[in-house]
């Protein structure tokens, strides 16, 4: 049956309604309202509502807001918490050894940022997009990529609403509408899903690194008041990673008691066992940790896929018709660990390509001004001084702290030489014959917590009759590849408990998807050893809603 979809025309269609794509919808309508036009921008949101799937640390940078709105102090955006303290830590099993501030390079400097939750901040730029006349449309997901008959991007399709588990229409299906556009915007964050298929299809990595990948996970807490010092800032290094494992933590101290505390494990990690969230939950039980969350409560809990690569392995942003702007092209700078101020300048700069463009009469070519500008803004600088962090810290804990220190103190990020990763993370796990399983300690359900308990309350929910959006190219791979050679890292590696191997009556196993529980961090989608599974959008308004992520 062929489904008929109605469509809309637009100037710019923006998918994502995150940092990137709100900032870039707000400079669209900013550049008419100056220049006395008219343009039509529509924003597309997977997410129930703008906000609802963001998760970030964060600590903000606010150079980039500034330039987007200058008064956004006096508007009220919520950057309400500047820092204060910054400490850095090397944690051992039992102990703390503390980094002097003079000995701290630039980047895990925060003087002039602010704690917040990037959820809220996203929340408050959706309100100055739509007061500017943006079209903002939550609940809809970008599902295809419709392209003009000479080959370039003609805008995206939503996915049907109704599709029933088997894949046929039930009596509540809707199909999707066709959103064209003169130039497309993504802005899907980290792996996104249209992004994936754009890179390939156009070839935009071409010649650069693979893209290095970390999962984040994420809890916000509310603790004692008298533990609480707003603005204080604290990341820590080692324990209980291993020293070839790349990976860290971040705790901040938000205002109102709140503290938001994660971890980050580098997706390269070799050691099928090792599990990310695992590894979280014993971070918080470390001395020097522990005592800021004894007598609090946790509120929530998420996870997301970050993109670690930095500039050496930003893809071509242009291609006919569209641009890749944010985390999609992964412009998130990992020594400084934030990206929302890299994804509002760059939201920023495609606006203002594709508004001069627009203007000019011009529909469906490469917004080749897009990256021009970039090239001569101060974010290239930045993530340029940035470009060795990544592969720096594949060398192991030590040396990469080693060669960090000589390129950002001694060098300040203009060594002479540039370091390459030159595989991607899949690649680098190893068979489970090589390596022990690891005895995690049982959850105390005070300070550690299990995954299916932190999965209800990211208020994660999925419309249940429909199909399972984490597809297999091959469905005999999981029990004979990944269970037979790897135990079944998908099991450890998501952060909340989708997949699972179970035994069939006739003691076969068989891995079990529990799509209902995905928080959309797309960890499978890259860390897959034969990249087997491909994460596609599920039906819009599905996954997490978080509460001030």
């Amino acid at each position: 049956m062929e489904i008929q979809r109605d469509s809309m025309e637009y100037d710019v269609v923006i998918v994502g309604g995150g940092p990137a794509g709100l900032a870039a919808a707000i400079r669209l309508k900013q550049l008419a309202a100056e220049r006395g036009s008219e343009i039509g921008v529509c924003v597309i949101e997977k997410a129930s509502e703008i906000g609802a799937h963001i998760l970030s640390g964060a600590v903000m940078d606010p150079r980039a807001i500034t330039e987007l709105i200058p008064d956004w102090k006096e508007q009220g955006a919520p950057l309400n918490t500047p820092v204060v303290e910054d400490r850095f830590m090397f944690l051992s099993a039992t102990g703390a050894t503390r980094t002097p501030n003079w000995l701290l390079p630039d980047c895990f400097q925060n003087h002039g940022n602010y704690v917040i939750s990037l959820g809220n901040v996203v929340r408050w730029l959706g309100q100055q997009a739509e007061a500017l006349g943006v079209e903002i449309y939550p609940g809809f997901a970008g599902s295809e990529v419709l392209f003009n008959e000479d080959g370039s991007v003609k805008g995206v399709a939503t996915g049907n609403m109704g599709v029933g588990r088997d894949g046929e229409p039930t009596e509540n299906f809707q199909p999707g509408m066709e959103l064209h556009a003169k130039y497309t915007l993504f802005a899907e964050g980290a792996r996104g899903h249209l992004g994936k298929q754009l890179i390939a299809r156009f070839k935009l990595d071409e010649g650069r690194d693979p893209q290095s990948y970390g999962i984040g996970l994420k809890e916000l807490w509310e603790i004692d008041p008298a533990k609480h010092v707003p603005g204080l800032v604290i990341h820590t290094a080692g324990w209980p990673l291993p020293n070839d494992t790349y990976g860290g933590s971040f705790l901040y101290h938000l205002e109102d008691n709140k503290v938001a505390v994660g971890y980050v494990v580098g997706l390269a990690y070799k050691n099928p066992y090792l599990s990310p969230f695992e590894e979280f939950q014993r971070y918080k039980t470390h001395p020097e940790i522990r005592g800021f969350f004894e007598g609090g409560k946790r509120l929530a809990y998420g996870a997301r896929a970050i993109t670690a690569g930095g500039l050496n392995a930003l893809p071509e942003l242009v291609f006919p018709g569209g641009a890749l702007i944010g985390c999609d092209a992964g412009f998130l700078n990992a020594s400084r660990i934030k990206g929302s101020h890299a994804a509002i300048k760059t939201g920023m700069l495609a606006a203002e390509a594709a508004f001069d463009a627009v203007g000019a009469g011009r529909t469906s070519d490469k917004l080749d001004a897009y990256p021009a500008s970039f090239r001569d803004s101060w974010l290239y600088d930045e993530l340029h001084r940035a470009r060795n962090f990544k592969a720096a810290m594949s060398k192991g804990l030590w040396m990469g702290t080693l060669l960090v220190g000589l390129d950002q103190v001694v060098f300040k990020g203009k060594a002479p030489w540039t370091l390459h990763v030159d595989h991607a993370d899949h690649e680098a796990l190893r068979p489970a014959s090589e390596y022990a399983p690891i005895d995690y300690p049982k959850p105390d359900g005070k300070l550690t917590f299990d995954r299916l308990g932190s999965v209800f309350i990211s208020n994660t929910n999925h419309e249940e009759n429909q199909p399972i959006h984490l597809t297999l190219k091959d469905a005999s791979v999981p029990v004979n590849v990944n269970l037979a050679k790897y135990a079944g890292p998908e099991q450890r590696y998501c952060p909340a408990g989708v997949y699972e191997y179970v035994k069939n009556d006739d003691g076969s196993d068989r891995l079990q998807i529990n799509a209902q529980n995905c928080v959309h961090c797309k960890t499978c989608d890259i860390k897959d050893p034969t990249q087997n599974i491909v994460w596609v959008v599920p039906e819009g308004g599905g996954g997490p809603v978080y509460p001030g992520m």
